[in-house]
This record gives structure tokens, C-alpha cells and sequence, in this order.
């Protein structure tokens, strides 16, 4: 039996909210009868100016919800091509009130591209988390992957922010069992990351056949949509995503098109945001292509 559970009820536990941007937004691609593309950045990376280049122009190249990193210094979670763009961002002044900014700057001219904030909880707890949220809101986020805060410490951000209005997104994992799984999906919104492979990211691919079978497994314990994430770098293999799962996540095939028009100094390049959105408009061709593929 499918469990859909009230966002708000006692229970506490998962549902789609159609009245937010992320819920238009999967409800829109459902009716469509295509999968989504989430796209990946870090912000600043390489530098304020480069980087709302690249995120103002994801959408037209074919992005349906942007992830935008939080730089952080120790970013457990990342591969070497994320860590790097954190650096090269905090290295730029990147801060996360200047990330803030970003995403109020992106919202002048776009109200509906979903914004999810990823990263850690250290800058948002030095911020202070109520700062933190009314700012985050006020900006036009919606909603957080935090991925340092596993459920057993809701009540130091989750709850604060599902009460804020902002969803709260988890990561599922290969070795995230039947019994966990209810723990896992309790309070979550949005929807389900799936972490196709364990690991850093930016490592390696995960096999479409084992993708499908997990994005079966957590369809029987939500309602929620599923993106998978990690192991994704070509049109081709967010294809192969985009014919079981509800959104493919791209993260580091992009920051590494970041990396390669940066020059020694890692000053961005002529063209920098254009090959990026070339990058992006590739996998969105791909994605919608899934599911009108044979398998």
C-alpha cells in the first residue's frame, strides 16, 4: 500500500503540495508524460557575475528545478569537482547571505523555476536558523537538502522550515532498507533524492536496470516524485533515468564544464555560461527523449 501522508497531519509524514513551485512544477511534467531534469550548481562559482549568468539561463536551456550549492569548506558529502567549485566560490567571497542574494536577483525575472538550497548545516547554523529561513523564503527558495541532518535531529532545521513553508528534500541510498525507509520519507517534501550510487559524487554511473528496480521500492512507500541523482553525465544516461524515475539530477558533468572554461587563474572564460546552458540544453533533449524511447 502506498503511504500519502498530510503534510501538516500529526503523523507528520511525506506529500506532494500542489500549491508550492516544486508541486506545480512535478504536477506540470506529469501531465506533460515526461520525466524532469535537475540541474546542479555551486554558487559563486567561478564568481558571483559568471555564476547568475549560468543560473539565470538554466531554465531556457531546458532545466525544470535548480539545485544551487552552498559553498562550504568541508564538504564531506562531494566529489573532487563540487569541493573544488566550493572553493573557487568561497575563494570568490561567495557567503550564504550572498547566496541569498542570488536567488532574490534570480527571482526578478523568473517566479516559477523551482530553487531547492543544498549543502550543509554549518553556515545556516551560524547564520542563525530563524534569520536563516525568514531570509530564505523572503528570497524565493523552496525548499532544502540538507545532507549533513539525518531525521533524528528534525528538530534543528526541518521543522522550523516545513513550518516556514519551505519542503524539506532527503537523500535515499541503495543501502536505505524497508525499515529505515518510513524514517527517512517522515517529513520529507518536495521530493525523494534518490543517490543512485554510494559514495562521493561525480564518480561513477549506476546501472538503469537497478535505478528502476529502487525507484519501484520507494513508489511503494510514497507518492512523493523520485529524482536520481549521481553517476548522470550524458544525454544518453539522463535518458535511460528520465524512463523510471520522475527527474534525473546533473550535478558534476556541469560544475566541470565550469572547470574547463576557467583559465589558470580561474577567471571564467569568453563563453562560460553559454557552453554551460549548451551542457544543460543536451541532457534536457535527453530527458524528454526518455520516455518516448523503447526500452
Amino acid at each position: 500500500m502506498t503511504a500519502t501522508l498530510s503534510v501538516n497531519g500529526a503523523d507528520g509524514g511525506s506529500a506532494q503540495r500542489a500549491g508550492t513551485r516544486l508541486g506545480r512544477r512535478f504536477a506540470a511534467l506529469k501531465r506533460e508524460g515526461r520525466a524532469g531534469l535537475v540541474t546542479f550548481v555551486t554558487a559563486g562559482d567561478p564568481d558571483p557575475d559568471s555564476a547568475f549568468e549560468i543560473l539565470k539561463g538554466l531554465p531556457a536551456a531546458g532545466a525544470d528545478v535548480i539545485e544551487l550549492g552552498m559553498p562550504f569548506s568541508d564538504p564531506m558529502a562531494d566529489g573532487p569537482a563540487i569541493q573544488a567549485a566550493g572553493l573557487r566560490a568561497l575563494k570568490a567571497g561567495m557567503t550564504l547571505r550572498k547566496t541569498l542574494d542570488l536567488v532574490r536577483r534570480f527571482r526578478e525575472g523568473d517566479a516559477d523555476t523551482p530553487i531547492v538550497l543544498m549543502g550543509y548545516y554549518n553556515p545556516i547554523y551560524a547564520m542563525g536558523v530563524d534569520r536563516f529561513l525568514a531570509e530564505a523564503v523572503g528570497a524565493g527558495v523552496d525548499g532544502l537538502i540538507i545532507v549533513d541532518l539525518p531525521p533524528e535531529e528534525d528538530a534543528e532545521l526541518c521543522l522550523p522550515a516545513r513550518e516556514a513553508g519551505l519542503d524539506w528534500i532527503r537523500l535515499a541510498t541503495p543501502t536505505t532498507d524497508d525499515a529505515r525507509l518510513p524514517v527517512v520519507l517522515s517529513r520529507t517534501g518536495g521530493f525523494v533524492y534518490y543517490v543512485a550510487i554510494m559514495g562521493i559524487t561525480g564518480t561513477r554511473s549506476a546501472a538503469a536496470v537497478e535505478v528502476e528496480k529502487a525507484v519501484q521500492r520507494l513508489k511503494r512507500h510514497t507518492d512523493l516524485p523520485i529524482a536520481v541523482g549521481f553517476g548522470i553525465r550524458t544525454p544518453e544516461q539522463a535518458a535511460e533515468i528520465a524512463r523510471a524515475a520522475d527527474a534525473a539530477v546533473v550535478g558534476s558533468a556541469i560544475v566541470d564544464v565550469v572547470r574547463g572554461n576557467l583559465d589558470e587563474e580561474n577567471r571564467a572564460k569568453p563563453g562560460l555560461a553559454a557552453a554551460v546552458h549548451g551542457l544543460v540544453r543536451s541532457l534536457a533533449e535527453g530527458v524528454r527523449a526518455g520516455r518516448r524511447q523503447p526500452r
